[in-house]
């Protein structure tokens, strides 16, 4: 069903190098206090291709290198389905190795969402290389249709992250 672009679909065996990649990922990019229970409940049922999909990245002693978390759902005002980017995360220890493990996680992206024939909604929500990060996905994507705006808050400055 899928041209990979070097990515697989994540299983459940998957599931603890999962939680490790997504509590780094709350570490760099929460602005708020992540709950393990909250991030399960979304990275399990994708794990079990249940209304959505784990694409990972394997190192060749099996850690992850990055993964993106995709959900089919609905917009609040619809009743159409969409696939909604829960996470895209890059291990820190592979951003300036070859091989364009983001690009590589984007095209996974719109293969899966040309695949399900539904729409893809995709962005960064991020202050840290944010400009880097949002050529990166107009490259990928086009021009973007909005913005995000954090008022009272830092991405990467959760109370947890700052101590």
């Amino acid at each position: 069903m899928f041209d990979n672009f070097g990515v697989r679909i994540g299983t459940p065996d998957d599931v603890h190098p999962m939680m490790d990649l997504a509590m780094q990922a709350c570490d760099e990019n929460g602005f708020v206090d992540p709950n393990p229970q909250k991030l399960l409940g979304e990275i399990w049922p994708a794990l079990n291709l249940d209304r959505g999909l784990v694409g990972i990245i394997q190192d060749e002693g099996g850690g992850l290198e990055g993964a993106i978390l995709l959900r089919i759902g609905t917009m609040w005002y619809s009743d159409a389905e969409v696939l909604e980017e829960k996470a895209i995360f890059i291990h820190p220890d592979y951003r300036s190795a070859k091989g364009g493990r983001a690009r590589r996680l984007c095209e996974f992206s719109k293969k899966t969402a040309d695949e399900l024939g539904i729409p893809l909604i995709i962005g960064v929500l991020s202050n840290h290389r944010t400009e880097a990060k949002v050529r990166l996905y107009e490259r990928q994507f086009g021009k973007p249709s909005g913005a995000f705006f954090l008022y009272n808050a830092k991405t990467g400055a959760y109370p947890a992250a700052a101590e």
